[in-house]
């Protein structure tokens, strides 16, 4: 594996706060992700990880520091699919909230929609190369 200059290497997680983590937790298995780390630290906190089943990278469900309020966020978070239209309807099935429909640019933007997790943060899907 290659790295940059300075040494980075990779994406290992992506951090969202969220005002439940047990709700979070719920929602994310839900939808086909696995915890893979569910751990106490600090005096009254709880490090959570979740990863798609064959992902590398993954979500760390956090609560928000002290005194600040979980705010529903854009999270850039881009998930991919090979089938666009069955990962809708089975998100759709599940309860996520998801766009209505698969968007559809055309060449060269993939086939993609939007979800919200229960904080109201928006992740997307986009459907891979074939």
């Amino acid at each position: 594996m290659s790295t940059t200059s300075t040494g980075i290497e990779g994406i290992c997680l992506i951090v969202i706060p969220v005002a439940d983590q047990d709700r979070s937790i719920e929602f994310y298995e839900s939808i086909g992700f696995e915890k893979r780390t569910d751990i106490p630290f600090g005096e009254r906190y709880r490090w959570v990880e979740v990863y798609p089943p064959s992902g590398q990278a993954g979500i760390a469900l956090a609560p928000p520091p002290p005194g600040r309020d979980v705010v529903a966020t854009q999270t850039g978070i881009t998930l991919t699919t090979a089938d666009i239209e069955s990962t809708h309807a089975a998100l759709a099935e599940r309860g996520a909230d998801v766009d209505p429909e698969v968007a559809r640019m055309g060449d060269p933007v993939p086939p993609m929609f939007w979800f919200r997790d229960p904080d109201g943060h928006s992740l997307m899907v986009v459907e891979s190369a074939r």
